[in-house]
């Protein structure tokens, strides 16, 4: 068991003071038999009222209602977790799924639903085609594969930061032969989606405590990979970041059909067009 605190800040930094209009802040970590969340607050300046509710995914989600106009919205996420994943994890895979392909039971297929479509379009197959290619044959052990398309994405594709919002599509990352670690995330679990796995994203954070995982900085970083449904097993993560399976040093925060639906912040303000001027993010992850 590893006990640790998260310190997640956001400042926004405007011109002229604004009014806030209602934030949504998906911030809290997502408990459950890897992670117990021993404490979470959120602080916020100027204050704001919060309320809370459960979003379709099983996330928490927190409204803020701001009272007062300002030039500096800071948003400070508290957390103290305990991380209980093995760090060789193994999965009790039903004997029905042990080999691919396989059919999804009538009742899992139908709770699955859109986290089996694909998101993104392909119209000359080119995506296709890349996953195909991992498919060595008519039948294949289903864990060995994803664990090969995995390390496919993070051998084929080259890590790099980007500091500007948005993530790219699937067809875009194999163009560019590289991306982030949300590309990363997308990419896989829109090949997995290919072969008819149910597929999720994951967002949160890293923790890097040797320095050695890619995608995180200085003492802690967000980051984002994907679990696949396997039958007996449940949901198995793997980050194709770093070519791991299983949630060692990962602190989820939200899981989501589209990473578009994870944004750890969301709002605005009325004020002048051009009253914002500048967003710093900062995330400090220490061993208690």
């Amino acid at each position: 068991m590893t006990k640790l605190s998260v310190r997640h800040s956001t400042t926004y930094h405007y011109r002229y003071p604004v009014a806030l209009s209602p934030h949504r802040l998906i911030l809290r970590p997502r408990e459950g038999q890897d992670l117990l969340l021993a404490s979470h607050e959120i602080q916020a300046t100027p204050s704001a009222g919060l309320t809370w509710a459960t979003d379709v995914f099983g996330n928490a989600i927190a409204t803020a209602t701001f009272a007062e106009a300002t030039d500096r919205l800071e948003i400070i996420s508290l957390a103290e977790v305990d991380l209980r994943s093995a760090a060789w994890p193994v999965f009790d895979i039903s004997f029905s799924a042990a080999t691919y392909p396989f059919q999804y039971d009538g009742e899992e297929l139908k709770d699955l639903g859109a986290l089996r479509n694909v998101q993104y379009p392909d119209p000359s197959g080119e995506f296709l085609a890349w996953v195909g290619a991992f498919v060595m044959s008519g039948s294949t052990d289903t864990l060995s594969l994803l664990k090969d398309l995995s390390a496919g994405v993070s051998n084929g594709i080259a890590y790099r930061t980007r500091e500007e919002e948005g993530t790219q599509s699937p067809l875009e990352t194999l163009g560019l032969r590289s991306g982030t670690c949300r590309d990363f995330a997308v990419l896989f679990a829109e090949a997995a989606r290919v072969l008819r796995f149910g597929a999720r994203i994951v967002s949160g954070y890293l923790y890097n405590p040797g320095q050695i995982l890619i995608g995180s900085h200085d003492s802690g970083s967000t980051h984002a990979w994907t679990d696949v449904y396997l039958p007996g097993a449940g949901w198995i993560t793997f980050d194709p970041t770093n070519r791991s399976m299983g949630g060692a040093n990962l602190i989820p925060v939200a899981v989501v059909r589209n990473i578009a639906q994870s944004a750890p912040i969301s709002g605005g303000f009325i004020g002048p067009a051009d009253a914002f001027n500048s967003m710093t993010v900062s995330v400090e992850i220490a061993l208690l």
